[in-house]
């Protein structure tokens, strides 16, 4: 794939240096820069224009909790990944009412890391997959009660394609997991975005928890 510029904010000067070292094992990311806070976040992201910012979500003068929405509306070409120490649900639940593009726990791997830079480059929301499990969870848990707030009705099928998308599948793997082909999978996410009125995978997400279907 094309390069990836991707900007580091987090407060711990030591914390960036290992972001760095471990994102120069790829020869697809380029690191075009570092920010300290959520302020200087926002100026580094006006000044570089990266693809993707790794954000830590608990800094001072500006969480990034606060300025993700603010780099959504202002920077919509570039994307967000949260890192943060927190796997609770109802965080998890906040960053992406944010508008996060992924969610990633710091003591992820390298490669891990990596495959979020790649997953959301693609469209794709990407969580590290102890969340991942904390979603599904709370999907399971919470679906059959919250679907009867929501306006949107979803048939079995359709629930089991937008749980898997909120755990980062692609259609490919959506379509091995259900027994279906890749286009049948496809159609379900077209079909899912346009019942929720949405035009990419990180909407149908947001939209999805904001009804009460993923929380």
């Amino acid at each position: 794939m094309n390069k990836v510029d991707v900007l580091l904010v987090d407060d711990h000067r030591i914390f960036r240096e290992g972001l760095r070292a471990s994102m120069s094992e790829f020869d697809f990311i380029s690191v075009v820069g570092e920010a300290v806070d959520g302020n200087d976040a926002l100026e580094k992201i006006k000044k570089l224009s990266p693809d993707v910012v790794l954000m830590d979500l608990n800094m001072p003068n500006r969480s990034g909790l606060e300025v993700t929405p603010i780099v959504r509306e202002r920077f919509p070409d570039t994307k967000v990944i949260a890192l943060t120490m927190h796997d609770n649900s109802e965080y998890i639940a906040e960053i992406l009412r944010s508008g996060a593009h992924g969610y990633i726990l710091k003591d992820a791997t390298p490669e891990q890391l990596a495959r979020a830079i790649q997953c959301v480059m693609d469209g794709i929301t990407f969580f590290s997959p102890p969340v991942s499990k904390i979603v599904v969870q709370k999907y399971l848990q919470n679906s059959k009660s919250e679907k009867r707030h929501s306006n949107i009705s979803l048939t079995e099928r359709e629930e089991q394609v937008l749980m898997l998308l909120a755990t980062g599948k692609t259609s490919k793997q959506i379509a091995t997991k259900l027994g279906i082909g890749t286009r049948t999978a496809e159609t379900f996410r077209s079909l899912l975005m346009r019942k929720f009125k949405v035009s990419n995978t990180a909407a149908l997400i947001k939209s999805a928890t904001d009804t009460g279907l993923l929380t």
